[in-house]
């Protein structure tokens, strides 16, 4: 059994879902594992990971509409405002979606589905650096 644990920076897009699955691909690739799991986990409280439809970008600008009027800005209960309006919030939508994601290893490929990609959700005002653990277990 392999267990291989690799970590990759992306740049963000603010407020934007980014696609990071080729960088998982390649990453399994390199590792020769044919059966297992991938787990990817963002080491961020402010952004986050979801599997999202991939094929049309409409798909991902709603959801990010949706999460916009979900979860506000301003919003004058939010006392944890210490880096600007977006502070609070983007700790929110990271609490509500998720840190990390995992996707079985079938025949040296991702299990995912034909629409189907993994995106980091940046839930800031601005682009920003973000640190991803990808870590593959199998054989």
């Amino acid at each position: 059994m392999k267990c291989i644990n690799k970590t990759i920076a992306v740049e963000s897009i603010a407020y934007q879902l980014k696609e990071i699955t080729q960088e998982v691909i390649t990453i399994l690739h390199i590792s020769g594992i044919k059966e297992g799991l991938a787990t990817v986990f963002c080491q961020h409280t402010s952004c986050s990971l979801v599997i999202m439809e991939n094929a049309d970008p409409s798909a991902s600008r709603d959801l990010e509409d949706f999460m916009h009027r979900l979860v506000p800005e301003n919003d004058p209960n939010f006392t944890h405002i210490y880096e600007g309006a977006d502070d609070m919030p983007s700790h929110i939508k990271m609490a509500l979606t998720r840190t990390s994601e995992s996707i079985p290893i079938v025949n040296g490929r991702l299990a995912l589905g034909t629409w189907q990609g993994i995106f980091l959700w940046e839930h800031r005002a601005v682009n920003h650096r973000r640190n991803m653990v990808i870590s593959l277990q199998g054989i």
